[in-house]
């Protein structure tokens, strides 16, 4: 066994420095002051024991550490750090060397034993069993017993929770965005960590600072201010989210200096892993379209990079909208039916039909039209104005336009107190 104990330097950081741990080995529990880290079964994938320290203690910026120290055994890496605490050298014997204050089983009976002559672990141990257990009690001997191997250690493990949410205290006072990116990476770390032991694919995320001042020129601030984060598929590619966090926060300012940073999940959804393939025609370099229309929509503006979606609606300007690229796609119908009719359609409709001159009843553009096709009427819309629109379609010919897409529009006019039917017509696409 080996276990590593961790003093965070500050009590708000004290969950972060948690979460770094799970990044390291599963069995991470919360001991009195300190973090527990028991590292025996993941030495051999970090590639031994001086590395995983090294990454553990590297990778932790911007978190701040106090003291750390390592043991055969959980109490004894404690001890070790409660000793560093006090700026002394370690005993040269260990565990048997270690002081009675530094065991938490021991610190309310310390000036008894010391009283009786007992300063150490080891005078403690050498004492009678059935007196220290009469003295004492049972819980003083368990607890020396676990801290030299010879009874097993249990904790309440650290689990991941449910969604994800980290605060972090950043370096100094940050007064543009780029100031936040270097603690922003190290939360997607923590995210990225999260991410694959709960197998999930992040789609919504939030980054929020906090703001030092309360009121600024005589305006009072909020707080917070929150920049929320989408992408188009569920992913864990942590660095594809850097390069989109820079671009938001490249858009973005702070209303005044920034002292905390915060991540946290909005919507995050089962992850089956990456699709990957043997052939080479498959593999490609580069990021994947919806990364880069991602980054784009971050760049440009969501309003700028959009994407045509069918609607289920029978007026040809209402069949196709437009969404926001990096927004989640309405669902369709699984298996829609596109009427024959449609294959008739124009390749290119007008953004708004134009009315036609009407000679000796007769449609005229660029000259007159002469009707190639049978009609089709279109009868909707009728719960959006209290009346349907009524249209009948068809093609027609011109010697100057060639084929055009127009309609015959019917409605009632009121004429000499009686409603009479009249008909309008309109141009609404055209053909290459």
């Amino acid at each position: 066994m080996y276990w590593i104990a961790l003093l965070p330097s500050h009590e708000e950081e004290r969950g972060a420095w948690g979460w770094h741990g799970l990044r390291f080995t599963p069995r991470v529990a919360q001991v009195d002051e300190a973090w527990l880290l028991e590292v025996a079964a993941s030495e051999r994938l970090w590639g031994g024991r001086k590395r995983l320290l090294r990454k553990l203690l590297q990778e932790s910026q911007p978190l701040a550490l106090s003291a750390w120290a390592s043991g055969a055994t959980s109490r004894v890496a404690l001890g070790l750090l409660r000793w560093k605490l006090g700026g002394e050298a370690p005993p040269a014997r260990v565990p048997d060397g270690l002081p009675l204050e530094v065991l938490s089983e021991a610190r309310e009976h310390a000036d008894t034993l010391q009283r009786l002559g007992c300063r150490s672990w080891g005078e403690l141990r050498a004492l009678p069993r059935a007196g220290v257990a009469r003295r004492f009690g049972a819980g003083l001997l368990e607890a020396l017993d676990a801290a030299y191997g010879e009874r097993p250690e249990q904790y309440p493990w650290l689990q991941w929770p449910e969604s994800f949410d980290l605060k972090v205290e950043l370096p100094m006072l940050a007064t543009g965005t780029a100031e936040l990116l270097p603690t922003a990476h190290h939360l997607l770390k923590h995210l990225q960590g999260w991410l694959q032991a709960r197998h999930l694919g992040i789609v919504a995320l939030e980054l929020e600072w906090t703001l030092d001042l309360r009121r600024l020129n005589g305006v009072l601030l909020p707080p917070h201010e929150q920049l929320p984060i989408r992408t188009a598929q569920p992913t864990q590619d942590i660095a594809h989210l850097r390069r989109l966090l820079r671009e938001h926060l490249a858009r973005s300012s702070l209303r005044a200096p920034a002292s905390h940073l915060r991540l946290r999940s909005l919507e995050a959804r089962p992850w089956g892993g990456a699709d990957t393939s043997l052939l080479p025609e498959d593999r490609f370099e580069g990021e994947r379209l919806h990364q880069l229309v991602e980054r784009l929509s971050a760049r440009l503006g969501e309003s700028n990079v959009v994407v045509p979606v069918a609607c289920e609606d029978h007026r040809p300007e209402h069949m196709q909208t437009w969404r926001a690229a990096n927004q989640p796609a309405p669902r369709l119908a699984a298996n829609p039916q596109v009427p024959a009719s449609h294959a008739l359609y124009p390749p290119w409709l007008l953004p708004r039909p134009v009315l036609l001159e009407i000679h000796n009843n007769q449609p005229h553009y660029e000259g007159p039209l002469r009707l190639v096709s049978r009609m089709q009427r279109v009868e909707t819309a009728w719960w959006e104005n209290g009346r349907p629109v009524v249209r009948d379609y068809c093609i027609a010919s011109s010697e100057a336009a060639g084929l055009v897409w127009v309609y015959r529009e019917q409605f009632v006019r009121m004429v000499a107190g009686e409603p009479q039917k009249q008909s309008r017509w309109y141009l609404q696409g055209l053909y290459a």
